[in-house]
């Protein structure tokens, strides 16, 4: 066989293969995205649907409320003070209650529970309904929930709410609601293709004439009856497709949500049905299209698979290897041009890509390095001006009383020697904090205990947290207000691998931090439990909290919301936790205070030597 031929044969098989595989994808995309959209579509009329429940219920309640005030239920209320009252001439007001505030359901209910006036069954005159008393909640405060109502003619679903009507020592109830059937359902927007469907929860079993639509009964609900049964069993929301014939557009996808009353005890079911016909539809025209594309698409290949394997494929293999070894990092990579054509343009506009890559990256390369310098130059020309002022300060009044005499310049001597140490010491710190950052040690892993690691950065300040007033931690200002420390550690986690040093200097400047950010006092959070394989540190403080752009910045090195500081303990306190494969997050708002994050792995990902427990790690 020859190669053209073999080469006809091959980019007839991958055209085949081609299309069938994006059909075999376009079909399953549109499934996936056609499941999304109605979980979205379900999702959204579920919403609606508590959302038009809990509106519904507050109009009842608000009914409730204006009727347990009214002049009528007062006037019960002060017949039932009577050692015999007597409710035989408030055997109707319920009613015209009911219609006056376009209530479905209305009963007032005496002390004991004795029913005095029902608007929906008169007859009960007289019944007790036990529940107001037996449960005896704070009614007045219970929102509406769902409850059967017995009716002459039979149950039904009803959405109310209980008032109670408080004269002198007595206590009187009002209830009542309105109907959840298919005036309820008429009132949901539905999308197109969409229907809701609400069954009536009265009796065990399934109850045909109990499923309703918009419309009234629904017709074969039958098939609907294993997805209601199962929600009787187990009220939780369930899913299923229901087949209503035998083609396959005649499916439906139901979610099924379980309506539940006061006790939690099943009411109603709540069925979103969503039509599968256009998912079909859409299916059966890809397919079409696809075997349509796929015979033109061979018959194409044929004419032109020679032509493509010596013009298009070697350079495009050439790009491709060199595209590859750019994402690899080398970013010198260049592609030999031939010819003129489009594939050569592509090559020559590629080169041109590295080439200016390459420039690119030495241009911001040269300006970081510029930007740190000038940031490093600027804070330390900051740092060290505020000691430098007072040692040329001393200076000059030693020689000034030089010249005066020489008891005078043994006081100013000692006095002066004294200064000049202490700033001498103050420009040997700045030094230092910058030098640490310049330095910051290799971890030398071991198992550690956070617990431990936390409660002995903390004991560092042990002696601001008395409860009585205490310099600031941090040297600035006089005494302030005691900060109170919260402890909330969970003894369940695992031991870390980390450095406890450098997690102790972490945490430290972490609590530093937050009792700076306290001046009036305030309380100190620290936690730790276990988040998804790793442990989490938090430091929470009730202070002046941050702005989002200063949370932003925070960890620049070199940067403080601090009138005294170098901005290098946050650096410091990232680097750290960066070294040991972890992340810090800051959350924060002004005058609420700031949460501090740190998520530390259990085992972070290093080459490690030496026995397990206690060894270092490199």
């Amino acid at each position: 066989m020859s190669l053209r031929t073999k080469l006809i044969l091959l980019f007839t098989i991958t055209i085949a293969v081609s299309v069938a595989l994006v059909t075999w994808i376009a079909t399953l995309r549109i499934r996936q995205a056609f499941n999304a959209a109605d979980a979205q579509h379900t999702a959204a009329l579920i919403t609606q649907f508590r959302q038009e429940f809990a509106r519904r219920g507050q109009e009842v309640t608000s009914s409730l409320s204006g009727i347990a005030e009214g002049e009528a239920v007062q006037r019960i209320a002060l017949e039932a003070l009577k050692p015999a009252p007597d409710y035989s001439t408030f055997v109707d007001e319920a009613r015209a209650l009911a219609e006056s505030h376009q209530l479905d359901f209305l009963e007032i209910v005496a002390p004991d529970g004795t029913i005095i006036s029902s608007a929906q069954w008169p007859a009960r005159f007289g019944y007790k309904e036990e529940w107001l008393t037996q449960a005896a909640p704070d009614w007045s405060a219970q929102p509406a929930f769902l409850k059967r109502e017995e009716l002459p003619d039979g149950p039904a679903l009803a959405l109310v709410a209980v008032r109670p009507v408080r004269v002198a020592e007595t206590t009187l109830f009002v209830t009542g609601g309105i109907r959840l059937d298919r005036q309820f359902l008429k009132s949901l927007v539905l999308p197109s293709g969409m229907r809701a469907l609400l069954y009536t929860n009265t009796a065990p079993g399934f109850a045909a004439l109990s499923l309703e639509d918009a419309k009234g009964p629904v017709t074969n609900a039958a098939k609907l009856a294993p997805l209601i049964q199962k929600v009787q069993v187990r009220p939780a929301e369930i899913s299923s497709v229901v087949q209503w014939d035998a083609t396959p557009a005649g499916s439906e996808a139901f979610q099924a949500i379980p309506l539940q009353g006061r006790n939690d005890e099943l009411l109603g079911i709540l069925l979103i049905g969503t039509s599968r016909r256009d998912l079909v539809e859409v299916q059966t025209r890809v397919r079409n299209i696809a075997f349509i594309v796929g015979g033109i698409g061979i018959f194409v290949g044929l004419l032109l698979s020679a032509w493509a394997a010596s013009r298009v494929t070697r350079p495009v293999e050439r790009l491709a290897a060199a595209a590859t070894e750019v994402a690899a990092g080398k970013w010198n990579t260049q592609v030999e041009i031939s010819g003129s054509d489009e594939i050569a343009q592509l090559a020559d506009s590629f080169n041109q890509m590295t080439r200016e890559l390459i420039e690119q990256r030495d241009r911001l390369v040269q300006s970081e390095r510029v930007a740190a310098w000038r940031e490093l130059a600027r804070r330390l020309a900051h740092e060290l001006k505020n000691p430098l002022f007072p040692l040329q300060i001393t200076i000059e009044n030693l020689v000034r009383s030089r010249d005066v005499g020489p008891e005078q310049f043994d006081e100013v001597f000692r006095e002066s020697t004294t200064t000049l140490l202490a700033e001498l010491s103050n420009l040997k710190a700045i030094i230092g904090r910058f030098s640490d950052f310049a330095k910051m040690p290799t971890p030398q892993l071991q198992f550690v205990n956070i617990n431990e690691v936390v409660r002995r950065a903390l004991k560092t300040y042990e002696a601001q947290l008395t409860g009585v007033p205490h310099p600031s931690p941090s040297g600035e200002g006089a005494n302030r207000p005691a900060i109170t420390a919260k402890l909330e550690f969970h003894d369940g986690i695992p031991e870390v691998l980390a450095d406890p040093e450098l997690l102790h200097r972490a945490v430290s400047n972490l609590i530093l931090n937050a009792m700076d950010a306290m001046p009036n006092g305030g309380t100190l959070v620290l936690r730790t439990r276990q988040n998804d394989g790793s442990v989490r540190i938090e430091i929470a403080d009730s202070g002046t909290g941050l702005t989002k752009e200063e949370c932003a910045r925070l960890f620049t090195p070199y940067y403080t919301t601090k009138q005294h500081g170098t901005g290098l303990g946050l650096a410091i306190v990232q680097s750290v936790v960066a070294d040991h494969h972890g992340r810090i997050a800051v959350e924060s708002e002004p005058d609420r205070g700031t949460t501090f994050r740190i998520d530390l792995p259990v085992r972070p990902e290093t080459h490690h030597t030496g026995d397990a427990r206690g060894a270092s790690v490199q």
